[in-house]
């Protein structure tokens, strides 16, 4: 039997994905292919792919009926939200919102197929895909469509992550910020939590004693990971620069970059 992979082109790339490539994208998972391999099979993007496996039972539990059916349901909702709900909101520079929310979506995605909570990483991508990247808890319970005590947990769990931070406006409201700066130092706070794990090997080590299988086995994990966090910490604080560097198009149409970083 001939297997249907070559039956793309049904829709442009950028549409939405059909029963159809539900089906194909089913048989993929069947099959033990990477996300990245099903996209391109495709013609699709990888974030398209992990963000619909992702929301519709993961790798294992994926069906592509079920998958199907549930996005037709979450249309159907959108459809029926209120003017103040975010298919609604009105979009700066020009963008279309439609596509500013389904990349909020794959963002969302992306943050929770990296160990983010759903509603943590609700409101990172929320707050990342603002031109500001600062927003109350008002603001994001509008955006959001959740209650107070929902915000008010997601951003205690961030905050105790180093992904944000708290100010207070001119009016003394309370705002949720992401900046360049959290960005490196959640990175160093990632690289540093391996030294936990480096510590409880070695003590592993005297425990089990060096010249036993386990013992060297539980060593080499304490090298290797020193390594690894040094390495990370040290590209982190190279690469910092880039952080702050900003993109502007001279006349020509070329990119220049310059810093605001003192």
């Amino acid at each position: 039997m001939e297997h249907p992979w070559g039956m793309k082109g049904v829709v442009m790339p950028g549409g939405r994905l059909t029963q159809q490539e539900r089906q194909q994208i089913a048989l993929g998972l069947a099959d033990g292919l990477a996300y990245a391999e099903i996209a391109r099979r495709l013609d699709r993007p990888t974030s398209t792919i992990t963000r619909e496996v992702t929301r519709n039972g993961g790798a294992t539990g994926y069906r592509a009926d079920l998958a199907h059916r549930a996005t037709q349901q979450r249309t159907h909702r959108r459809t029926q939200a209120t003017p103040c709900g975010t298919q609604a909101r009105p979009q700066p520079y020009g963008r279309d919102a439609e596509a500013v929310r389904d990349f909020q979506e794959a963002l969302t995605t992306v943050f929770m197929t990296s160990g983010l909570p759903k509603m943590m990483a609700r409101v990172l991508g929320c707050l990342y895909t603002t031109d500001s990247g600062s927003l109350t808890a008002a603001e994001l319970v509008q955006r959001l469509q959740v209650s107070p005590a929902t915000v008010s947990k997601a951003i205690t769990y961030l905050e105790n992550l180093d992904l944000i931070r708290r100010e207070r406006d001119e009016r003394r409201r309370e705002r949720y910020l992401v900046d360049d700066d959290l960005w490196y130092q959640s990175m160093i706070r990632s690289a540093r939590d391996n030294d936990q794990l480096v510590e409880t090997a070695r003590q592993g080590v005297g425990v089990l004693g060096p010249g036993t299988p386990a013992g060297a086995r539980l060593e080499n994990i304490a090298r290797y990971m020193d390594f690894v966090t040094e390495s990370l910490i040290r590209a982190a604080e190279q690469a910092r620069e880039i952080l702050y560097t900003k993109t502007e198009t001279t006349p020509d149409g070329t990119d220049k970059t310059s810093s605001d970083h003192g």
